[in-house]
């Protein structure tokens, strides 16, 4: 059992109205606040919102391997039936949906997640050094690519993994051009603020089916609203290499691709070294390896 006490109930048997979160958005003070690469303005937006993007971060140029390597997984077919490799539901060839654990395959991503650029702006939002607890590239393929409902991460890692406190984020780094038609990530703008309890229990290993199909751990449509009414919701788009950080509680989903062009995102979860994980909060056994990293809480260094 754990020993902290749970301040983000969910997962129950009657609903519970949304509330306010107890956590800071920025986590920095003082001269770690100000001698950051994000500027005060971008804090404040970050803090407002739930998240910055930013165009064009990374040079095309440096995504081309990144590229190569991407459709070289697309065609392994050893790597489909690696347990972290999630494949689409309901079609006849199988297309991938999700490869969890990337920077353990591959050292090109490994090293892209000790980015010095990447890491200050971490540290600096984390207010701390950090480590990856979860990394993944999202496929969605031309006409076939499912969606993604509306969730927050947190209140997955909190149940399911054991995370403490809403003091991680993840890094969203596009690797083909996310445009309106595409499926591109939405936000909702400062739904960050609250956290929003589900209903339901979860069921052993539910991660084996919440990967291809969220049903447990979805927001109800009443919270949403309000949410949405309040915020709005945002789509940031880019072509290769752009960027986005968005904070652990932000509302996110994503449509269904309709067009020809495939959609494919780089996933880096990183969590403060002062937030290390706990048993899971909903009672069942931990998450694979994969999905949730509790071996290894070195803060990560820089590498260019």
């Amino acid at each position: 059992m754990n020993d902290a006490q749970d301040l983000f109930p969910t997962r129950l048997e009657r609903k519970l109205g949304m509330f306010e979160r107890f956590d800071p958005v920025v986590h920095s003070e003082g001269a770690q606040r100000r001698d950051g690469p994000l500027s005060e303005e971008q804090l404040r937006e970050y803090e407002r919102k739930g998240f910055l993007s930013f165009e064009d971060f990374f040079d095309k140029d440096e995504m081309d391997a990144f590229l190569q390597e991407l459709t070289d997984y697309e065609e392994d077919e050893d790597l489909k039936l690696s347990e972290g490799t999630i494949l689409e539901p309901g079609l006849g060839r199988q297309e991938i949906r999700s490869i969890f654990g990337i920077h353990d395959i591959s050292e090109r991503f490994s090293r892209l997640t000790r980015d010095p650029r990447l890491l200050a702006m971490v540290q600096q939002l984390l207010g701390s050094d950090v480590y990856i607890h979860q990394s993944r590239i999202n496929y969605k393929p031309g006409f076939k690519g499912k969606g993604f409902d509306w969730h927050s991460d947190f209140e997955t890692w909190h149940s399911e993994d054991g995370m403490p406190r809403m003091r991680s984020l993840s890094c969203s780094i596009i690797l083909t051009e996310n445009g309106e038609f595409n499926g591109p990530l939405m936000l909702v703008p400062g739904s960050h603020n609250y956290f929003v309890p589900c209903v339901g229990r979860t069921p052993e290993d539910n991660y084996k089916a919440s990967l291809k199909s969220q049903e447990v751990g979805v927001p109800d449509y009443v919270s949403l609203r309000q949410l949405m009414l309040d915020g709005d919701i945002e789509a940031p788009r880019g072509g290769p290499g752009s960027l986005v950080l968005f904070e652990c509680n932000t509302m996110h989903g994503s449509n269904i691709n309709m067009s020809c062009w495939p959609r494919s995102n780089l996933f880096f979860v990183y969590n403060s070294v002062e937030n290390g994980l706990l048993n899971p909060f909903c009672g069942n056994r931990p998450r694979p390896e994969f999905l949730a990293n509790r071996k290894d809480w070195s803060p990560l260094t820089p590498v260019r």
